[in-house]
């Protein structure tokens, strides 16, 4: 019992001689003024602390794993913010105008075709840019892709539509897709 109070005790001071330069590590990982620099460096410590027993801390420098540690929880981070939900929820289309269903339904169901053959990247660009009338910018902020995908996608969309509903593409020569 005396002998896992001493590990104990050596184990916490590795922790906290290794905590400054971990918190530099971490900083340049994220920069100086990222909020959760200190949770990083604090998740990272609870794991050391949490796999005392499987590490060799009097022959190895822990600070080599630290940084592993460290840097794997930054990448996880990186990775869970860049995740994009698919598809759009049926609350976010505006209402539709009033008048006889029977007028659009034929309409409707040659876009839908139109639309099922769409890559499912270009379906929802096009669902949030024509049908809920949002910014490129918006849309990019949104699903987190640059500006430029959201315009080469928009307009390959509209156009592969175009094709599939049929149209000549000559007379909308003026008018952007």
């Amino acid at each position: 019992m005396e002998r896992l109070a001493v590990d104990g005790e050596i184990v916490a001071l590795h922790l906290v001689d290794q905590r400054v330069a971990l918190h530099r590590y971490v900083a340049r990982l994220l920069g100086p003024q990222a909020p959760h620099i200190e949770d990083v460096v604090q998740e990272t410590l609870l794991r050391a602390w949490q796999h005392r027993d499987a590490l060799d801390w009097r022959e190895r420098p822990i600070r080599q794993w630290l940084f592993r540690i460290a840097r794997n929880i930054v990448i996880d981070e990186w990775r869970k913010d860049r995740t994009v939900p698919v598809g759009l929820a049926a609350d976010a289309f505006p209402e539709r105008a009033g008048g006889d269903p029977a007028d659009v339904v034929p309409d409707r169901v040659q876009l839908l075709a139109g639309l099922r053959d769409l890559p499912p990247g270009h379906r929802e660009i096009l669902g949030h840019v024509h049908l809920m009338g949002r910014s490129g910018d918006d849309v990019a902020g949104r699903l987190r892709i640059p500006a430029g995908t959201v315009k080469s996608r928009t307009h390959g969309a509209v156009r592969a539509l175009r094709r599939a509903l049929g149209d000549d593409e000559t007379r909308y020569s003026g008018v952007a897709a």
